[in-house]
C-alpha cells in the first residue's frame, strides 16, 4: 500500500501547489488593479510643429536639360566616339564627319595668307620710301584681310564636321553608324541632364495666390514605390487655362543618383502656406455632428480626470490634424480609451505617445 500510495501523494502536494500559486497570482492582481481606480488610457501630447497644407496633383518628369543631337551640314560620318548610355561633358566630341575637302582648302588658303602677308609688309615699306601710293597699300591691305575671313570661314565649316556635347549629360541611343551620310536634321542620338528633373502639374487657380517658387513639394513614382523624391516649386504659370481653372506648376527635384527619367508619371504633394501649428494625433479627435471633441488629461483634486473639450480644427496630414483653438501647446490628449471615458471621469494614465512605438507596446508599459 504504501508503494502505491506515494504517487497519488506527489500529484496532491503538486496540485496544492498550483492553487496557491494562481490564488497568490490572482490576489496580487486585484492588489495591483485597486492601486487605481481610474480608466486605463494611453495619452498623446499636443506638440507645435511645422506644418503646411497639402495640394495633390499628377505631373510628368523631364530633364532638366534635352536636346536631339544633329549635324548641321550634310556629310559622311568619319568617327563616332560615344557608346549607348554614356556619360559625358560639355564639349566632349561624340561624331566627326569626313573634312578631307575643307581641310585642303584650309591649307591653301593658309599658303596665299602668307604671300598676302608678305606683299602687305613690303607696301608698307615702299609706302614709307614714298615709292609707293597710299591707294596701293589699302588694296593689299584690304586682299589680306580677305584672305583672314576666308580662313575663318574655313575653320567655321570644319568645326560644323565635328559634333560635340552642348551640356553635361547622358547619352541615348545610337542611331547611326560609321560611313552613313547624315543631313541636317537627322538625329544621331539624345542628349539629357538627368542631375535635375523638371515636374509638370497643374494645380486650381482657387490656390493661386499661395503658391509661388520656393514651396516643397514630394513626389511618389510608381516604379519605385514608397520612395519619395523631394524638391521645390521653381516657377508658377502666368496664364490660367480658361477649360480646366488650373495654373501651371514647374517643381525642381534633385536627382543625383539618376533615378528619375524623363516621360514618368509622379503623384505630387505641394505643401502651401507653411507654418508652425499645434498639431495633435488625428485618433483623439471625436467628432459629433458638425463639432469636435477632445478628452483632455487634467489634475483634479490630487486625482488625474478627463476633460471634455470643443475644439477648433484646421488642416489635416495622414494621421495628424492642426489645432486652431480649444488647446493649448504640452496638453495630453487621450488616443486610446476614447469609448469607455466620460467627461470628469477619473483616469489612470498607462503611457504617453510620442508616435515612436507601436500601441501593443504601449499598452505593456506602466506610466510612472
Amino acid at each position: 500500500m504504501r508503494v502505491a500510495g506515494r504517487p497519488a501523494e506527489k500529484h496532491l502536494i503538486t496540485f496544492f501547489s498550483l492553487l496557491f500559486f494562481t490564488l497568490s497570482s490572482l490576489l496580487s492582481a486585484g492588489i495591483a488593479q485597486g492601486a487605481s481606480s481610474g480608466l486605463p488610457v494611453i495619452v498623446a501630447p499636443v506638440k507645435k510643429l511645422d506644418f503646411a497644407d497639402m495640394v495633390e496633383a499628377l505631373g510628368t518628369t523631364r530633364a532638366n536639360e534635352t536636346v536631339a543631337v544633329t549635324a548641321v551640314v550634310t556629310g559622311a560620318i568619319d568617327e563616332i566616339r560615344f557608346e549607348d548610355g554614356q556619360r559625358v561633358a560639355k564639349g566632349d566630341v561624340l561624331v566627326a564627319l569626313e573634312k578631307s575637302e575643307e581641310e585642303a582648302n584650309l591649307k591653301a588658303a593658309r599658303a596665299l595668307l602668307e604671300e598676302r602677308t608678305a606683299s602687305y609688309r613690303r607696301a608698307q615699306d615702299l609706302e614709307k620710301q614714298q615709292a609707293l601710293s597710299t591707294a596701293t597699300l589699302n588694296e593689299r591691305q584690304a586682299l589680306l584681310r580677305q584672305i583672314e575671313g576666308e580662313i575663318d570661314a574655313i575653320r567655321a565649316r570644319i568645326n560644323d564636321r565635328v559634333i560635340r556635347a552642348p551640356f553635361d549629360g547622358v547619352l541615348g541611343l545610337r542611331n547611326v553608324s560609321p560611313g552613313a551620310l547624315v543631313r541636317p536634321g537627322d538625329i544621331i542620338t539624345t542628349l539629357h541632364d538627368l542631375s535635375r528633373i523638371k515636374v509638370d502639374f497643374d494645380v486650381p487657380s482657387v490656390f493661386l495666390s499661395d503658391i509661388h517658387p520656393g514651396l516643397q513639394v514630394e513626389g511618389l513614382v510608381e516604379a519605385f514605390g514608397d520612395r519619395v523624391f523631394r524638391g521645390e516649386v521653381s516657377t508658377v504659370g502666368t496664364q490660367v487655362d480658361p477649360v480646366t481653372r488650373t495654373v501651371r506648376v514647374r517643381a525642381i527635384l534633385p536627382n543625383q543618383d539618376g533615378m528619375l527619367r524623363p516621360g514618368l508619371l509622379m503623384s505630387i504633394v505641394l505643401f502651401k502656406n507653411p507654418r508652425q501649428a499645434l498639431l495633435m494625433p488625428e485618433k483623439a479627435l471625436v467628432q459629433r455632428e458638425r463639432r469636435f471633441f477632445v478628452f483632455a488629461a487634467a489634475e483634479n483634486g490630487g486625482k488625474t480626470v478627463a476633460v471634455q473639450k470643443e475644439v477648433a480644427i484646421g488642416g489635416r496630414v495622414p494621421g495628424k490634424v492642426e489645432i486652431v483653438s480649444g488647446l493649448g501647446e504640452g496638453e495630453r490628449v487621450i488616443v486610446h480609451g476614447l469609448m469607455q471615458v466620460r467627461d470628469g471621469q477619473e483616469i489612470d494614465i498607462r503611457a504617453v505617445d510620442e508616435g515612436a512605438r507601436p500601441l501593443d507596446e504601449l499598452l505593456m508599459q506602466r506610466n510612472p
